[in-house]
């Protein structure tokens, strides 16, 4: 018996006889409003739980050898697709784009509505300087420009200069789309109507400040999409009216791998842009183009899916039910002893 006794001495709770025990309607309130806290509070603790916690690191990118993936999906509602080029050159001066880069070209009406596909075919490996081509844009096609100035217009180039004359009287516009695979180093790639002989551009628009480089940017982005990213060119719109002129935005790209729970790595990545424009006037040699000019950082940033720790859950939910449960039990002795303290003069002045 003593041993018996022993062990129910370490009972931390005691059990009052049921004679003694009084049931009151402000208790039964006090309950009713502590049952439906703790209950919001477990449903509340148990979806924290079962959400999925994403947790950020950076460190030194070592990839080395690596295409960095462009996506584009742009409409130009001025621009017929005749005369768009896509054009892509890095650091190194090499102006390439990989053999493996698809890119389309969808004929708009006035309306945006596609009314015809073209393959862009038009992008092969070519060798030019930087320098070359920051300066003067007519040095793309300056062989052919002298071969055209020299002999004249043949009749595809008269053709083509009737062809794209009439589809901007129709108000054609383009949607250019696909994927442009790059050397892994800072570059640009912009799309303009450089494809263009200088002199069957001149016949066209009659001068660089007449080439209308509207355009609305639907998709942007440098490697496949995870949850939760955000593209900051995505739905953007830049309509010029009565003015030209070129658009540049200045990119930072930020390589990222997304782990998922199942251990998938997914390689992408995230960008920063700041955007300028500089205006056209009738005097300038260049002619109006959209310019992505990208740089890569040295830091990538990887996301990772974890789930949280069930004793970490267990731990909270014992805290915030059993918190609930010594607070609703304050309550109700308050609340007893205030409406003692009201009924008992009450019940002394009755008598």
């Amino acid at each position: 018996m003593g041993v018996k006794q022993a062990i129910k001495n370490l009972d931390a709770f005691p059990r009052a006889e049921e004679h003694l025990l009084q049931k009151t309607q402000s208790g039964a309130l006090v309950s009713i409003v502590g049952l439906v806290i703790m209950a919001t509070l477990f449903i509340h603790e148990l979806r924290y739980y079962l959400t999925t916690n994403i947790v950020h690191q950076m460190a030194v990118d070592l990839k080395r050898g690596e295409t960095l993936p462009i996506h584009i999906n742009m409409s130009f509602p001025s621009l017929p697709c005749d005369v768009l080029s896509v054009d892509a050159i890095d650091l190194s001066g090499k102006h390439e784009v990989d053999l493996d880069t698809n890119i389309w070209k969808l004929r708009l009406n006035r309306d945006g509505y596609i009314i015809g596909t073209e393959y862009l075919s038009d992008l092969v490996e070519k060798e030019h300087t930087a320098h070359e081509h920051g300066h003067d844009d007519k040095d793309h096609h300056d062989d052919q420009d002298q071969k055209v100035h020299l002999q004249g217009f043949d009749k595809e180039a008269e053709d083509m200069i009737k062809r794209v004359k009439q589809a901007l009287a129709n108000g054609e516009g383009c949607r250019v789309y696909g994927i442009l695979d790059v050397q892994r180093v800072a570059g640009n790639f912009h799309i303009s109507v450089h494809g263009l002989n200088i002199f069957v551009a001149q016949m066209i628009f009659g001068g660089s400040s007449h080439v209308n480089v509207s355009h609305i940017i639907h998709d942007l982005s440098f490697g496949p999409k995870y949850p939760g990213i955000h593209n900051p060119l995505d739905g953007t719109t830049r309509i010029l009216r009565g003015t030209s002129g070129t658009f540049k935005y200045y990119i930072k790209i930020v390589p990222t791998e997304y782990n998922y729970l199942s251990k998938e790595v997914l390689p992408t990545n995230q960008f920063s842009v700041t955007e300028y424009f500089s205006p056209m006037n009738e005097f300038d040699r260049t002619w109006p183009a959209v310019y992505f000019l990208y740089d890569l950082s040295p830091i990538t940033v990887t996301i990772k899916e974890e789930r949280r720790n069930f004793l970490h859950f267990i731990t909270r939910l014992c805290a915030v039910l059993g918190g609930t449960f010594a607070l609703t039990g304050m309550l109700d002795r308050w609340m007893y002893r205030l409406l003692e303290a009201f009924i008992k003069p009450k019940r002394s002045l009755l008598r």
